[in-house]
């Protein structure tokens, strides 16, 4: 997806708030003025964090606060699948609930528990929604391979409940899982795919890089390989929706509208949940 001139405006803003440093600000700015249509938003991240790695040391990590919203849904995993089964339509509460993940999101949200959870009561699927879910309920039927491009720890657990919701319906299905290749920001990586028990479920497939997107053309051939094979893909969150828009590649994705980017191209206010289909 093509990063607009309010996108880098957005960036820039975001870098600075980060290192107030002329120096710093100058190289970010030359990547911002310099990139190319193809460039995407989490792949000019990539390029700040290794400026900012080399002229600070690295980030802090992340990893503790993984950890704790992993753990938090994962008490939550057992309820959570009672509810899907109990619920008029399963699959598509295990969408709804898996949608709902991707507000734990430390890049774009001030995440907070308590607005977590309340989500789940209030999940509801928009008329739009509805047409994409029936659309993709039609493509599962004949799927024999399914892969979920992944985001956010905390969200994987959903993610996870939703798969094992699809094997239930589709027993035949194989299931695979693109995590991110090395820790960036809250994203999945091995250790949350481990955490969280993700081979229950799927194949769990590292993509190679340290993007906060699946970007095709970059990720390694194993997980090429994957998407090249699977029959539906779903895309979680808007880095992958950034990442994985305009490869070619037939998607659902499935994510929150957290910046004025997303609600202005889609019309709708901010946190709105989105099921679309590209």
């Amino acid at each position: 997806m093509k990063t607009t001139d309010s996108c880098a405006a957005c960036l820039y803003r975001r870098q600075k708030e980060v290192h107030n440093d002329p120096e710093y600000l100058r190289q970010v700015k030359e990547i911002l003025d310099h990139r190319k249509p193809s460039d995407s938003s989490p792949y000019l991240s990539e390029q700040f964090r290794i400026i900012s790695e080399t002229m600070f040391g690295p980030g802090k990590s992340l990893a503790p606060e993984k950890r704790k919203f992993n753990d938090l849904v994962l008490g939550m995993e057992d309820a959570l699948w009672e509810k899907i089964q109990a619920s008029e339509d399963p699959l598509k509460t295990a969408v709804l609930y898996s949608r709902v993940g991707n507000y734990i999101d430390f890049g774009t949200v001030d995440v907070d528990e308590k607005t977590f959870l309340g989500m789940f009561d209030k999940a509801c699927m928009s008329e739009s929604d509805l047409k994409t879910y029936a659309l993709f309920r039609e493509d599962m039927k004949s799927a024999e391979n399914f892969v979920l491009l992944a985001d956010n720890c905390g969200e994987i657990v959903l993610d996870k409940l939703l798969i094992r919701e699809l094997k239930r319906l589709y027993p035949g299905l194989h299931a695979s899982v693109v995590i991110r290749g090395a820790e960036v920001l809250n994203d999945v990586t091995e250790e949350d795919a481990v955490q969280v028990r993700l081979a229950d479920v799927a194949d769990v497939i590292p993509n190679g890089i340290r993007i906060s997107a699946t970007i095709y053309d970059l990720v390694n051939d194993e997980s090429k390989r994957v998407i090249d094979e699977a029959d539906v893909i779903v895309s979680k969150g808007l880095g992958n929706y950034e990442g994985f828009t305009g490869s070619g590649i037939p998607a659902y994705y499935l994510f929150l509208c957290k910046c004025d980017l997303f609600t202005k191209r889609f019309q709708v206010p901010l946190m709105t949940g989105m099921f679309v289909k590209e």
